[in-house]
């Protein structure tokens, strides 16, 4: 409540000043230094209001703030007093004003950095995905191609294989489309570098849950051991889900590596009917109070945003942040929207 706070200010410093002390002060002619003090404090929360509050409320502040404090000097100084009074008034009515408007400009300045870092982050990762499903298309293009020209050469002679044939381009190409449905129709940005990057590798095919034990493994090598858990009947996952789900828990064991400050954390993969949930647990050091958090998510960094990013494009649920009893929780939930496919033996 800053313009209670100032009106609080200024009834005290204008007691101090009007009360038998500053009475006499004045009838002796004394300087305005004891009652120019006396306001210092109403100055400091006009500076404060000044930063933190709308325009209106700020102008109100420093027009209320300003016509109490000339209206007592008036009262109590005379001649050259007045003048001098005056002019100290104002001038440390303006310093605080300016002092208010520069961290103002600070902060605003700070967020506006914030926002579009957040934003070259959320273009960045969807330029990321974009490349692992131009990856995962042209895989499945492959695919498609090598069956129908086997189809085509034995659609007369051996009319059993060509079927299966066309039938594995049915699966694969009805998978691809699904993909491209779900995942393109979120993809505005362009990546200015695809072009020239001359990317050899379009042909191999993206990671997922299937490798999850080398992941595992490369960050039991770096110093925290991973405990994966699976719950539900473990299946093959549509491609874009699968390699969503996988560079969730890459990234989040990426930061639990860096960040959190601990040996080791938890994976948890739970295959239901309709979705698949991938969530992420350490112990480590979790949030500290200043908003910047070193466990999984790190608080305002750019993980969080990838994550949430590759979640959004899917339709899912996420969510992140401290655990009440330490450490810090990732969380995310991947909509199937058809049919997985075949069962796959359990690990």
């Amino acid at each position: 409540m800053p313009l209670l706070a100032l009106a609080m200010a200024l009834f005290g410093a204008t007691a101090v000043v009007v009360g038998p002390t500053g009475s006499a002060r004045a009838s002796l002619s004394a300087s305005y230094q004891g009652e120019f003090l006396s306001y210092l404090a109403v100055d400091l929360v006009v500076g404060l209001i000044v930063a933190t509050c709308a325009r209106r409320a700020s102008i109100v502040a420093v027009a209320g703030s300003l016509i109490v404090q000339l209206l007592v000097i008036s009262g109590f100084s005379h001649g050259d007093n007045l003048t001098v009074n005056v002019v100290i008034a104002l001038l440390a009515t303006a310093a605080a004003c300016m002092g208010g408007l520069l961290s103002r400009e600070r902060r605003e300045h700070a967020l506006a950095l914030r926002s579009q870092e957040v934003a070259e982050a959320v273009i960045a990762e969807r330029l990321r995905i974009a490349r692992e499903l131009h990856d995962m298309v042209a895989h499945s293009i492959g695919i498609i191609a090598i069956q129908a020209g086997a189809a085509s050469q034995v659609i007369r002679t051996r009319p059993t294989e060509a079927g299966e044939a066309l039938r594995a381009i049915e699966v694969t190409s009805r998978e691809t489309l699904s993909g491209l449905r779900r995942t393109l129709v979120a993809l505005r940005q362009a990546d200015p570098g695809a072009a020239a990057s001359g990317n050899g590798a379009a042909l191999a095919p993206s990671p997922g849950l299937a490798d999850l034990d080398r992941l595992v493994a490369a960050t039991a090598d770096a110093g925290v051991r991973v405990d994966v858990r699976r719950s539900g009947e473990e299946r093959a996952l549509p491609a874009d889900v699968d390699l969503s789900a996988f560079r969730i828990v890459q990234e989040a064991l990426t930061n639990v590596v860096r960040h959190a400050g601990t040996g080791r954390c938890r994976v948890l993969i739970d295959y239901g009917d309709e979705e698949v949930s991938v969530e992420i647990v350490d112990d480590g050091r979790g949030a500290n109070g200043n908003g910047a958090d070193h466990g999984l998510g790190l608080g305002l960094g750019l993980g969080l945003v990838g994550m949430r990013e590759r979640v959004a494009l899917l339709y899912g649920d996420f969510s992140a942040g401290p655990r009440p009893e330490g450490g810090f929780r990732v969380t995310a939930r991947l909509p199937l929207p058809e049919p997985a496919g075949v069962p796959v033996e359990a690990r």
